[in-house]
């Protein structure tokens, strides 16, 4: 009986795998290679692993099912770099890189996004990767993530166990915030299919991980930072918001777009001019 159960478990897990590899080969990067030009400012977004399976690793979105890493991906990018052109003088390369941790090619760029790490499991190997990455001046944006389990797993996965290295919520006066546009808090944007439906701008708690805290707990927006032993902001966490669907979802609804969009462009300039001037 044990012997026939640790190969139905040990089926369920590969069978589990090969449906992530096939979901992982479906959004890929889609940097505009042919005109690539390696001064300009590239948009690269991390590729990781999720455990769990329907609802946690992947989920229904309007395309068929999405890998967490992939949430808002390629929209959110092509629509956020065409914003960078349009609006900044920092050029952008049209599109987005996908690149694991462990790829070499992290080091030739000094500016990363991860989204919706509810579920991530970040190998050793990635997990010295990421320090790495962040100690030789790197710098990381997490987005998209809800309620206190989600935010422990991204603790879980990331530098607080490393000395010096620790989490703070970053203050309404830090330069980040008024880089470019003055802004005196990040704001919340919840994903659109939400707003539409309810009106809200908070995700609902049931779709997120538990213990969240339910609703009280998904109204508070957590603007956090990372800071290293020197006291270099390293990374930025918006918590509890989805700033990338404000890019992904701009040209759908010219309410959504006004509530959210607007907000969620002036904030990723401030962190993006913020993170290539410092």
């Amino acid at each position: 009986m044990r012997s026939s159960l640790g190969a139905i478990l040990l089926l369920f897990v590969l069978q589990s795998a090969s449906w992530a590899q096939q979901l992982n080969d479906r959004f890929q990067s889609d940097l505009d290679m042919a005109n690539f030009d390696p001064d300009k400012f590239t948009f690269v977004r991390i590729m990781y692993d999720s455990v769990g399976g329907n609802g946690e690793a992947w989920y229904p979105g309007d395309r068929g099912w999405i890998p967490r890493w992939a949430t808002d991906h390629p929209d959110g990018a092509r629509n956020l770099v065409w914003r960078l052109n349009q609006l900044t003088t920092l050029n952008a390369n049209q599109g987005s890189l996908v690149l694991r941790l462990t790829d070499p090619r992290l080091f030739d760029f000094p500016f990363i996004f991860m989204s919706d790490p509810g579920w991530q499991e970040l190998s050793q190997e990635e997990r010295v990767a990421l320090r790495t990455y962040l100690e030789r001046g790197g710098f990381l944006w997490v987005d998209d993530f809800w309620g206190q389990a989600e935010w422990d797993n991204l603790e879980r996965n990331t530098l607080t166990e490393a000395k010096g290295w620790k989490w703070i919520d970053i203050p309404s006066d830090h330069e980040i915030l008024k880089s470019v546009y003055p802004m005196k808090s990040c704001p919340q944007v919840t994903a659109y299919q939400f707003y539409i439906r309810s009106g809200v701008s908070y995700d609902p708690p049931g779709f997120h991980k538990l213990p969240n805290g339910g609703v009280a707990d998904m109204k508070q927006v957590h603007f956090r930072g990372l800071i290293d032993p020197s006291g270099r902001l390293a990374a930025v966490a918006t918590h509890n918001t989805d700033i990338a669907d404000g890019w992904e979802r701009e040209g759908e609804n010219p309410e959504f777009f006004q509530r959210f969009s607007i907000n969620a462009y002036a904030l990723a300039i401030n962190i993006i001019t913020y993170a290539m001037s410092h």
